[in-house]
């Protein structure tokens, strides 16, 4: 690689690292082509990216980022998971790594905020930005439903009250 294609690479990762919410770093030693197309497929349906880095390189790029912290992760074959959805590509690549043993999570970092192999875990489990969205509509929802039966309760009371004067009358 010429020096002119590693400053645009250290460049392009400093915009990264400068816009993404969390970033996650993984060792991805034994996986084959085919596992990390799958996986970077994965990873781009929740709307995260999967970029193989190059350690050196990706730790210049770390410098003036609220991501410094993470720099002495980019050891061995590393990987790096990110979006700007916080939890997404923990979740991905959580999942990835308890089905394919040769992926292990390393850590990670939300912002300034460095997490280790289980705080990535913990991060994984909560629920996604759109699980989030869908909670709140259905909270926002409920108050509305309730108003409306609790409005139409006293009307089917009277009805059936009538229908049963209007029987008993009858009869």
């Amino acid at each position: 690689m010429e020096r002119a294609e590693k400053q645009d690479l250290v460049a392009s990762m400093h915009e990264v690292f400068s816009n993404a919410a969390t970033v996650v770093v993984v060792h991805y030693d034994g996986l084959s082509v085919a596992e990390i197309t799958a996986l970077r497929a994965q990873m781009r349906e929740v709307g995260a990216s999967l970029k193989v880095t190059k350690n050196r390189l990706t730790r210049l790029a770390l410098k003036g980022t609220e991501y410094e912290g993470i720099a002495d992760l980019f050891t061995g074959p590393t990987a790096i998971g990110f979006a700007d959805d916080v939890v997404a590509p923990a979740k991905v690549l959580a999942e990835f790594a308890k089905k394919n043993e040769k992926l292990r999570l390393v850590g990670g970092s939300m912002g300034s905020t460095v997490l280790d192999e289980s705080g990535v875990k913990a991060l994984a489990s909560m629920p996604s930005l759109d699980e989030l969205r869908g909670k709140l509509v259905g909270l926002l929802q409920a108050p509305a439903q309730k108003v409306a039966a609790v409005t139409q309760a006293p009307a089917g009371q009277l009805a059936r009250v009538f229908g049963a004067y209007g029987s008993k009358d009858a009869a």
